[in-house]
């Protein structure tokens, strides 16, 4: 009797360790095409469960409000110039934006004014350095150090216009450009 309930409990193990779907063949199909054909199935129903999750999330990023717009390079320039004009305490700063005029010479032009000629070789030398600090790009060509009444600062993009204050007056740079759109800053 012994030996008969050691192979009813052999039978019974067996039974539970074997799949019950994967090992038997239904329906005329051989074990492989059965479980080829579930694992098939199981990678649709993943796949729509992904592509159902994946579109909420992009309704949701669509649906933010849109960030601040980001500088290009040239208005980073621009910024970096007006910084440095204002380090030396330059006055009547022009930002003359250009952009819109069909016959351009460039995008900005930066127009400020100094009271001696010190101060104009110090705002000149000011914005260069600022400009090399902020973004790295140094002056395609600089002018007028000699008598440092009126320096010009070319960074190709954007022109800036040192003057002291009896020649600014007497050139009127914002009136030959008047098409174009002027902000003023730190005005005495």
């Amino acid at each position: 009797m012994a030996k008969k309930k050691e192979t009813v409990v052999k039978k019974t193990a067996a039974k539970k360790t074997v799949p019950a779907k994967s090992a038997r063949p239904t329906g005329g199909k051989s074990a492989s095409k059965t479980s080829s054909t579930t694992a098939k199935k199981a990678v649709k129903k993943a796949v729509s469960k992904t592509s159902k999750v994946s579109s909420p999330k992009k309704a949701v990023k669509s649906a933010a409000p849109k960030k601040k717009e980001i500088k290009n390079a040239t208005q980073l320039l621009a910024d970096a110039v007006v910084e440095g004009i204002l380090e030396k305490k330059g006055k009547n700063i022009s930002v003359l934006n250009l952009k819109e005029i069909h016959n351009r010479v460039c995008d900005y032009f930066i127009i400020c004014q100094a009271d001696s000629t010190t101060q104009v070789n110090a705002i000149a030398g000011s914005v260069e350095e600022m400009v090399k600090k902020r973004t790295g790009e140094k002056p395609y060509r600089s002018e007028g150090f000699e008598n440092s009444e009126w320096i010009l600062v070319d960074y190709v993009t954007v022109v800036v216009h040192i003057f002291q204050s009896h020649v600014r007056d007497f050139y009127n740079l914002e009136a030959l450009w008047a098409d174009a759109e002027i902000t003023n800053i730190a005005f005495d």
